[in-house]
């Protein structure tokens, strides 16, 4: 990657797309501490807080700052539950440490009810709650895929970070995740920034759209700005 200059507004939904083998994804893994990128910086700035530089945080950290992702292979815990998966998300929220959990004390006990209440309700708002007990492994793909976005939002992010949610969905099932991302957004108020092929679930719920091509970005703008730019066309269909 070279030159990439990205921001992201608070309760915004940001696209970041670009033809297969862009470097999206590898940007994607830059933010969220996967790689560490060779030169440059990446910032985050949680709510009321300062801004604290990325580059040389583990994966861990930066989910603890406030940062979530989902992976474009769903990477759920198969052999758990459903409700086992999510409360797995708020370990990074929680200050339980290895003897408390063995004694079970007062405290052990209260976070565990909290965190027990809180995957609960996420279940509920992502229509999951009645699968809560079933292996992860036998939800239908398109609910496997609402769960790995609920799991990251059981760490209460300020930013959720989606690698091709739709990837693998009909148009049917697309569409519900349409109306899931808004109601995110608006719910839970915090920012989306997300990769994905599917151009009309961009073009239908993105603020602002960012373009890459071959590891740089090529072009910056609203929906409609990004539609007409020749440089963007060039990049998906190539020269004449």
């Amino acid at each position: 990657m070279d030159s990439i200059d990205m921001d992201i507004g608070e309760r915004e939904i940001v696209a970041l797309i670009g033809p297969n083998g862009a470097g999206k994804t590898t940007f994607f893994n830059c933010i969220t501490g996967m790689y560490t990128p060779s030169s440059g910086a990446v910032y985050a700035t949680p709510p009321g807080k300062p801004s604290v530089s990325l580059k040389k945080l583990k994966p861990n950290k930066v989910t603890e700052l406030g940062l979530a992702r989902t992976f474009q292979n769903i990477r759920l815990f198969n052999k758990m539950t459903v409700l086992q998966n999510v409360m797995i998300g708020r370990h990074c929220r929680t200050k339980n440490i290895f003897l408390e959990a063995i004694v079970h004390n007062s405290r052990f006990k209260r976070e565990e009810k909290e965190t027990l209440e809180f995957s609960q309700n996420l279940l509920k708002q992502f229509g999951l709650i009645k699968f809560s007990h079933q292996l992860a492994e036998n939800l239908p793909y398109a609910l496997q895929r609402r769960l790995e976005i609920a799991r990251a939002l059981a760490t209460e992010p300020f930013l959720l970070l989606l690698d091709e949610p739709a990837a693998g969905m009909n148009p049917q099932e697309t569409k519900e995740l349409d109306k899931l991302i808004l109601q995110i957004r608006d719910k839970n108020q915090i920012s989306i920034l997300l990769i994905e092929h599917d151009m009309k679930l961009v073009m239908r719920i993105s603020d602002r759209l960012f373009v890459m091509n071959q590891g740089k970005k090529i072009a910056q703008g609203t929906p409609k700005e990004i539609q007409t730019n020749k440089a963007v066309i060039q990049a998906y269909l190539g020269e004449e």
